[in-house]
């Protein structure tokens, strides 16, 4: 029975979903819901390597966060954002310009 429960949290599906591509990496943000009908978000990296025959595999790691945890959530990554746009060095603070933090996917 708690199998199941399990296979069911899991395969819960996605409300809405965005992906952002980076290098080796890819970042998924999925909004699902639980089975009181509250959303909460999965941030997922995926890290693509291949194994010892060349076969691509991923490496996953994972994030829940429920909407109790949202607010402190985004406050703690407007912090460290902020910290890292001041006291970044300078050659960071260049390619923040030409498309680093600032730049806004349309």
């Amino acid at each position: 029975m708690q199998e199941n429960e399990n296979k069911e949290r899991f395969e819960r599906e996605d409300i809405f979903s965005k992906s952002i591509r980076a290098g080796r990496r890819t970042y998924f943000f999925d909004v699902k819901d639980t089975r009181s009908g509250s959303y909460y978000l999965t941030i997922t990296e995926s890290k693509r390597f291949f194994d010892k025959e060349g076969v691509p595999r991923y490496e996953k790691h994972k994030i829940f966060l429920y909407r109790e945890d949202f607010e402190k959530f985004m406050e703690a990554y407007i912090d460290s954002m902020e910290f890292i746009k001041s006291h970044a060095p300078d050659e960071e603070k260049e390619e923040n310009k030409s498309g680093g933090f600032d730049n806004k996917e349309e």
